[in-house]
């Protein structure tokens, strides 16, 4: 239908300006003394641009979700409204690290609600990204918990439950057999590590931008899931 194929289009292209604005809001972006900084004060974009990518990706996913079922169109909105508290919880202006947690934690439960409402016909992709996600909390799991403890013991549990419920997730997604599925998932667990190294590892100046290059990328792939 032209409307629709319109509807998309101006969505799309909505989507990936405030996305790219928001890529360039974290260039050159460091952490000193707990402030953000950078060769530009950028967190007016980044503050504008974050929240909007999420909502015009939110509107992606109905705009393009006829045929799904109302479950899994239900269970995808309250998905992307957790990930957008998730955003606003994590601006640098608000800095609520456990209240980002636990909307992303409630966001990833709904998504992977979406992937069960949408059908798990493909369980076999799901072992093969369970091997793959045990592989990595070895690699990258582990250190990221050893550093949350140092950081403070409180934040071990919710960061273990996290770990957990993203890679339940994502076992699920690949269960799908959608590839849009498959790669939004896995491209939510790559950006979540890139960002728990930076938090409680070693942060990189590639960092900031990887994290919401491979976020946006997850929050596409699980909209077109609905398609």
């Amino acid at each position: 239908m032209p409307a629709v194929d319109t509807a998309v289009a101006v969505v799309a292209v909505t989507a990936l300006c405030a996305a790219g604005a928001n890529w360039w809001s974290r260039v050159s972006v460091r952490h000193v003394e707990g402030r953000v900084e950078g060769r530009v004060d950028r967190r007016v974009v980044e503050a504008i641009s974050k929240p909007a990518a999420t909502i015009a990706i939110g509107v992606l996913a109905v705009v393009v979700a006829d045929d799904a079922p109302t479950a899994a169109v239900v269970a995808a909105v309250i998905g992307f409204v957790c990930c957008l508290a998730g955003d606003v919880a994590l601006l640098p202006a608000i800095d609520r690290f456990v209240v980002g947690l636990a909307s992303f934690l409630a966001g990833h439960l709904a998504f992977a609600a979406m992937f069960v409402a949408l059908g798990l016909p493909h369980w076999w992709f799901g072992v093969v990204a369970l091997v793959a996600l045990a592989l990595m909390a070895a690699m990258l799991g582990r250190p990221i918990v050893a550093g949350a403890a140092r950081h403070d013991r409180a934040l071990v549990r919710p960061v273990q439950a996290y770990l957990t419920v993203i890679s339940s997730m994502a076992v699920v997604g690949w269960a799908t057999g959608r590839w849009p599925s498959i790669v939004g998932s896995a491209a939510f667990v790559a950006s979540d590590s890139i960002l728990g190294w930076r938090q409680f590892v070693s942060e990189r100046t590639w960092m900031p931008v990887a994290v919401m290059v491979t976020y946006h990328a997850a929050l596409v792939g699980l909209a077109l899931s609905l398609a």
